[in-house]
């Protein structure tokens, strides 16, 4: 696993589990100036060496496979005032819930030359946040992409067991191609919030990350 700290010099920390492929480049444009943020990507292994005891209070986001992340690392984590998931579900590869078999495949065939139709399709839902997404693009190669989904399924099976699903809130997008809505629906129930006109990448939505967690 790695990590980015966004340092404001702050007793507060929100505490963000980006999704698959991510790194910290494709958030620039959440500007939190209040918090310190620290962003966690690239999961081929589990390893979250942070010092939080600085820290008065801790929030947490989770984003896609990094709700999945979370909820197995919650147990080994400080106290956290909120838990928000975001177009994510603990149960990553379950058929129903999670990333169907199909959808997978989909992520297992990425290549070079058509990723940017991939992010095209099922990232976003405009041209407009297109070229945001293409300006904020992760620099990730995608050897690495693929090395981390391959561990995220060994961990899935290594730990589902361990899924601690208790999120205050989750924010779904109602036109999200990954994570089927009535899906999330039946899962969340009241927690839910659905992101209306939005695809997968919804950070263009709000300018922060606190922006995030003030949502009710």
């Amino acid at each position: 696993m790695q990590s980015f700290l966004k340092n404001n010099q702050s007793q507060n920390l929100i505490l963000f589990f980006s999704g698959w492929g991510c790194d910290e480049n494709q958030f620039v444009n959440l500007n939190d100036t209040n918090d310190n943020v620290l962003i966690l990507f690239d999961y081929q292994d589990l390893n979250l060496n942070f010092d939080f005891s600085p820290y008065k209070t801790i929030d947490l986001i989770a984003y896609s496979a990094g709700v999945f992340v979370a909820s197995i690392l919650q147990k080994s984590l400080p106290p956290l005032r909120q838990k928000i998931a975001v177009n994510g579900n603990p149960y990553l590869f379950d058929e129903k819930f999670g990333l169907s078999s199909q959808t997978v495949n989909v992520f297992k065939s990425i290549t070079l030359d058509n990723y940017l139709d991939f992010r095209r399709r099922y990232m976003v839902i405009s041209q407009e946040e297109y070229e945001k997404y293409n300006e904020f693009q992760s620099l990730r190669t995608l050897e690495s992409c693929q090395l981390e989904l391959e561990a995220l399924q060994k961990f899935y099976a290594l730990y589902q067991k361990e899924i601690m699903s208790d999120f205050d809130r989750a924010f779904v997008a109602d036109h999200d191609p990954f994570f089927d809505l009535k899906a999330q629906q039946e899962f969340y129930g009241a927690k839910l919030r659905l992101i209306p006109d939005a695809k997968h990448h919804v950070f263009f939505r709000f300018n922060s990350f606190r922006d995030i967690l003030n949502q009710s």
